[in-house]
């Protein structure tokens, strides 16, 4: 993973690079969020270095946002968090990663 991106997931439990005019990336942040959890979001047009982040996702293999991270792992794009969701595995992930406590 690009050092950037590590350096950006850090230790948080929950991280989501974004767009602020992404309807999906507010989907996702808005569906995250209604489970309690407070996600660090990177709007990727709105930070100084954001267009280099998007190269480094590019290479991770995720070419558009939203991507997330949740427990410092790659879980992917609104799909991959729509398909843990419909599986009612998104929750639990969410709990072991230590972004909700319910």
């Amino acid at each position: 993973m690009d050092t950037s991106v590590r350096g950006m997931v850090g230790s948080n439990p929950l991280v989501i690079f974004s767009r602020s005019n992404c309807c999906m990336s507010h989907t996702v942040v808005t569906l995250i969020s209604n489970f309690g959890a407070n996600p660090t979001v990177y709007e990727l047009d709105q930070i100084q270095n954001g267009q280099q982040i998007e190269r480094a996702l590019r290479q991770l293999g995720y070419p558009n946002v939203p991507v997330v991270f949740i427990g410092q792992q790659l879980i992917g794009g609104e799909q991959q968090v729509m398909s843990l969701h419909m599986r009612k595995e998104l929750v639990p992930l969410l709990k072991k990663a230590g972004a909700i406590w319910l």
